[in-house]
């Protein structure tokens, strides 16, 4: 079995430059679980990044700080556990003007993260009250955080305080996406089969369980008009719904073992999906077709073999902001960076033990989390669709929808 297709020199897939590394501390105490970094996220804005540093803390850091430390004093970085730990009743409105660095004790085990920005008038969808307890403002930037009581905390990232605490799940919570429309509408995803809409405007009033999923369910991701939300999970699940009516779309069907990770491309047009079952696939969420298909192990496996344990069970996948690139990482120890136009990688980096990755906003760095609560991060492939060599005489032309092939002259 191989990593790569026989026409591809492995030799000759280039190897991502290193950015930094953000190692966890030692735990005062050997514990076998407990210190996974489930998520890593990027602020809307850039300004932060986070990451689930394992034993029920997330750590907050400045993104553009963390890339001058980087610079200054190398690649690795030990996280201070000394550093500024956030206090419930901190509202000083002076930590607005310069971020700083934070840890937040979530008071269990952090499955999940997601970053939310407010757009004022972007109002609440509850028409019938007329008195929040909440009020958003402009700048307001928020932390969701998804736990294993199946609880999640809302924290306001400048002043760390815990704004609310959402109780509706009775298992892990998964997955956590805000709508990018800026109305703070936070979708749920959580092992008790079922997804749970909530609206933060309105002081994280549960508006809408969406059910469908047979199994746990891993991972969700709204599209970039907040029209359509993709959820995956166990059997091989990949819903569509439309988030207007809160109905179910349709399913997709194709994977061959459970579906764990899934990404909208930037303009709406493509989803990526990963499964445990070694492939990436590209859809075209308004027609359910598989226009691409991205192996991690050669030959193929058989429906059969995907199903079982096949040492290549693709963990994440993460769509580029420039939406020519995929990232994904699987248990063969290696990150790949994908084109949309190639079946092969076009870059390569090791990794052990990962288990989420996700893209800067500016789409130049990928970050990837890994079972011992360290970050990991590299630089990006760069450059549009026709500027590198290719192995096959084939191209293929993205446009809505549609990828068409093209012979090459």
């Amino acid at each position: 079995m191989a990593s790569f297709p026989p026409r591809v020199n492995e030799k000759e897939i280039v190897r991502s430059r290193t950015i930094g590394e953000l190692l966890a501390p030692a735990a005062p105490f050997d514990k076998k679980c407990g210190r996974e970094n489930w998520t890593v996220a990027f602020a809307p804005d850039g300004s932060y990044f986070a990451w689930s540093q394992g034993h029920r803390t997330v750590k907050l850091v400045p993104w553009s700080q963390c890339l001058k430390n980087f610079l200054l004093h190398g690649t690795k970085n030990i996280t201070n556990s000394s550093s500024l730990r956030l206090s419930r009743q901190n509202s000083d409105g002076a930590q607005k003007n310069k971020p700083h660095e934070h840890i937040i004790d979530c008071g269990d085990i952090v499955w999940s993260l997601a970053f939310g920005s407010s757009v004022p008038e972007k109002q609440s969808r509850c028409v019938n009250i007329e008195w929040h307890r909440f009020r958003f403002g402009q700048d307001q930037l928020l932390l969701a955080t998804g736990l294993n009581n199946g609880r999640i905390k809302i924290w306001d990232v400048y002043t760390g305080k815990l704004l609310l605490n959402l109780v509706d799940h009775s298992e892990v919570v998964r997955d956590l996406t805000f709508a990018p429309d800026g109305s703070l509408i936070l979708v749920s995803a959580s092992r008790d089969k079922t997804l749970r809409v909530w609206d933060l405007k309105d002081d994280g009033n549960m508006m809408k369980v969406l059910r469908g999923h047979q199994n746990w369910v891993y991972s969700c991701a709204f599209s970039p008009d907040s029209s359509m939300l993709c959820s995956v999970g166990a059997s091989k699940a990949v819903f569509l719904w439309n988030m207007d009516k809160y109905t179910m779309i349709r399913k997709l069907e194709g994977h061959h073992h459970d579906v764990v990770a899934c990404d909208f491309s930037p303009d709406g047009a493509l989803l990526a999906t990963a499964s445990y079952d070694t492939r990436v696939y590209i859809w075209d969420p308004h027609t359910g077709d598989i226009l691409m298909e991205f192996g991690h192990l050669f030959p193929p496996p058989t429906p059969i073999f995907a199903g079982g344990a096949n040492d290549r069970w693709v963990r994440s996948v993460s769509f580029s902001h420039d939406g020519l690139h995929v990232a994904s990482l699987a248990d063969d120890k290696m990150v790949r960076f994908w084109r949309i136009d190639e079946d092969y990688p076009v870059q390569v980096a090791p990794l052990s033990n990962g288990l989420c990755c996700a893209f800067s906003t500016d789409g130049s760095v990928l970050a990837a989390g890994t079972h011992d609560g360290s970050v990991y991060f590299w630089a990006t492939p760069r450059g549009d669709i026709g500027d590198s060599p290719k192995r096959s005489n084939t191209v293929y032309l993205l446009l809505p929808s549609v990828i068409y092939r093209t012979c090459r002259y």
